[in-house]
């Protein structure tokens, strides 16, 4: 989000995965930043875990595909708050307490009182050293194969900054398995 308070109150209340964080907000009220696929599954998870989430988008309308925002809707304990910029977290110094945001159409300041924010916007992989090196997707992600081989002989790739669909958890030690298993058939193989 880039905002004031966000790096301060991160594991405090500020989390970027809610399948790992989500249960430590249990009958607490949330919100998810991002209105693409991974905000609004995001919101769907958590309302089934928390008190109340609120999904806060930046833009007029939601990007997710329609039968998850179907979804949401049906959702009791959901709220959907579009042109919002998230303006700071909020917190008592410990833990997060609030997020500030402003009505991108009246430019209203508003505040929501709540214990976690899940950001869902989009992370950039760090891969930029390798730019030149492996081919990388348009996301900056690296493309690797079902093998998780690299464009280039013997690099291999695994985990959130790969072409591999459904990031972190344990998805991403998976894949660094297969990619351990992988590199050692090269290299057996290749009698190096």
């Amino acid at each position: 989000m880039n905002v004031p308070g966000e790096q301060e109150y991160r594991t405090r209340g500020v989390a970027y995965c809610p399948h790992c964080d989500g249960p430590l907000f249990k009958g607490k009220r949330v919100a998810v930043i991002g209105g693409g696929n991974s905000g609004v599954e995001a919101a769907i998870d958590l309302a089934g875990i928390v008190e109340h989430v609120t999904l806060v988008e930046f833009d007029s309308k939601l990007r997710a595909d329609q039968v998850l925002q179907d979804k949401l809707n049906s959702l009791p304990n959901t709220t959907v708050i579009m042109n919002a910029l998230s303006t700071e977290v909020v917190g008592d110094g410990s833990q997060v307490i609030a997020l500030k945001y402003k009505d991108r159409a009246t430019d209203e300041e508003h505040t929501l009182e709540l214990a976690g924010i899940f950001v869902q916007i989009g992370l950039l992989p760090n891969t930029d050293f390798l730019k030149g090196s492996v081919e990388l997707s348009n996301r900056g992600e690296i493309v690797v194969n079902d093998r998780n081989e690299t464009s280039v002989k013997g690099v291999f790739a695994a985990g959130d900054c790969t072409t591999v669909p459904y990031k972190q958890i344990i998805i991403a030690a998976g894949e660094g398995a297969k990619a351990a298993l992988s590199a050692f058939d090269y290299i057996i193989r290749s009698g190096q």
